[in-house]
C-alpha cells in the first residue's frame, strides 16, 4: 500500500510513536491577531487521541 502523500507532507511520528502536526491559520490576514496567537500557532502539536488512528492509516506504508 502506498502512504497518503498529502498526509506524508502534514504529520510525522516521534520516537514515542505520537503524531506531530502544524497549526493551521498561520498563513495571511495575520494583522487581526494578537503576537501571542500567532507565535503560538508557529509551534507544531500532537495529534489528538481520536485522530491517531486515522492518520496511522493514511501513513502506512
Amino acid at each position: 500500500m502506498k502512504s497518503n502523500r498529502g498526509a506524508a507532507k502534514r504529520f510525522r511520528k516521534t520516537g514515542t510513536g505520537k503524531f506531530i502536526r502544524n497549526h493551521a491559520n498561520k498563513s495571511h490576514i495575520l494583522t487581526k491577531m494578537k503576537r501571542k496567537r500567532k507565535r503560538n500557532l508557529a509551534k507544531s502539536t500532537v495529534v489528538s487521541p481520536a485522530d491517531h488512528r486515522q492518520v496511522k492509516r493514511l501513513l502506512v506504508k
